[in-house]
């Protein structure tokens, strides 16, 4: 088994245990309508509500590239699955940013605003569909209006001085962990 899968199977564990042990405190969609306790910069407006909750285990894509006067690594993509709190698949995540749905739907989104919470790990985020469609076995995520990136672990960017004419063009994966909340409109 390679270290990556290793890595994945690790971090899978760990989130899964971490959403068991959370017991009341894990979101569920069916409890958690009103959201999860955010900053004020990321909450979502009145008249949403949450119905799909996804514990992503992935990482952040980020490659090193030529700047004026050097160089600087950039975010490339996210590559990430979701899981519900029994540790079922539920979703992918990756460049767009984009959702898919296990049924096929998916959801792209753009940042509204965001927020560093803790300073080794990717900041949460607030972001609104920009489009939506059906799957070819569903539409779960078609009626998104909002998605909330919290909890996050990792996922920071590599450390600038490793991004030279040396490593110009390379990526690095960097692992993260986080919680997606998906709202839609209440009366949806």
């Amino acid at each position: 088994m390679t270290c990556s899968r290793r890595l994945n199977r690790v971090l899978i564990v760990g989130v899964i245990a971490a959403a068991t042990a959370a017991g009341p405190l894990a979101h569920d969609a069916a409890a958690a309508t009103e959201g999860p306790d955010v900053p004020e910069t990321i909450e979502v407006d009145p008249g949403h509500k949450v119905f799909l909750v996804g514990h992503a285990v992935g990482v952040q894509i980020y490659s090193c590239n030529p700047v004026p006067g050097g160089f600087q690594w950039g975010l490339v993509a996210p590559r990430a699955e979701l899981y519900d709190d029994d540790g079922t698949l539920v979703a992918t995540h990756f460049g767009g940013p984009t959702w898919q749905a296990r049924d096929g739907s998916t959801v792209v989104a753009r940042r509204v605003d965001g927020v560093t919470v803790e300073p080794t790990a990717i900041p949460w985020l607030l972001l609104e569909r920009v489009r939506s469609e059906a799957g070819s076995d569903g539409d779960q995520l078609t009626n998104t209006t909002f998605i909330q990136r919290t909890a996050t672990t990792g996922g920071i960017q590599p450390p600038a001085k490793e991004c030279n004419k040396h490593q110009a063009g390379t990526t690095r994966e960097v692992p993260y962990t986080a919680d997606y909340h998906f709202w839609k409109a209440a009366g949806g």
